[in-house]
């Protein structure tokens, strides 16, 4: 974050007193600082491109430009400079959830999460790492993969070691890189390099779609 200790935030939400709430909390935080605050999409994707924040926190359904659109708009797969974007929404949808992951996402959260899990996904974001409800992410991502991926899952261009496979499941499990660490035996930044090799490995831009190719690809299948 170009050597800032605090993190700019972007808060987007079509409901005031909900934006306002999550400004707020985020506002309280000594190291955070909100930038800028939003009630449309269009709105937010205008602020994000000039005051360019370390994460933009977007609701998902908004009048006009949405969430995930505002998502894709910022962070999509065709965008150079991709911006950090969390989805925070009241409507835990499958549906939603997946299309804005898709679109680039780095973490969703629904907004009963409360504010340590809001503040240790805003600085995962920026940090470059991701963050999933806890109480979704098994849930959402298995039920797309017993759906089936719209197209076949893309192999690696090379074959996971056994602890890549290892880190691979935890990630897909929602595990941040501590607790990977902890669970494995194995030092934070020997985490940090094993999910940077399954990323190159699987040309995923973040470790949500790491996650959401071991689902994809059965991984995680009856663990």
């Amino acid at each position: 974050m170009s050597g800032r200790t605090r993190v700019r935030v972007l808060v987007a939400d079509d409901q005031e007193i909900v934006r306002t709430g999550l400004a707020m909390i985020l506002a309280a935080q000594p190291d955070v600082e909100v930038v800028g605050e939003a009630a449309t999409g269009q709105r937010a994707v205008e602020l994000a491109r000039r005051l360019r924040p370390d994460v933009c926190l977007f609701d998902i359904r908004m009048p006009g430009v949405d969430g995930i659109e505002a998502t894709r708009l910022l962070a999509g797969p065709g965008v150079a400079d991709p911006m950090a974007v969390v989805v925070i929404t009241t409507f835990d949808l499958d549906e939603y959830v997946y299309a804005a992951l898709r679109a680039g996402a780095r973490g969703f959260l629904l907004k009963d999460c409360g504010p340590a899990l809001l503040t240790q996904a805003v600085h995962a974001a920026a940090a470059g790492d991701a963050l999933i409800a806890p109480q979704v992410t098994t849930r959402l991502l298995r039920a797309f993969a017993d759906a089936g991926p719209a197209t076949p899952p893309r192999q690696p261009v090379d074959r996971l070691t056994d602890r890549e496979e290892q880190v691979l499941g935890a990630v897909a499990r929602g595990r941040t890189n501590t607790e990977i660490s902890a669970e494995l035996h194995i030092t934070l930044s020997t985490v940090k390099t094993h999910v940077a090799s399954l990323m190159a490995k699987l040309g995923a831009r973040n470790r949500v779609e790491v996650a959401m190719w071991a689902y994809e690809t059965d991984r995680l299948r009856g663990g």
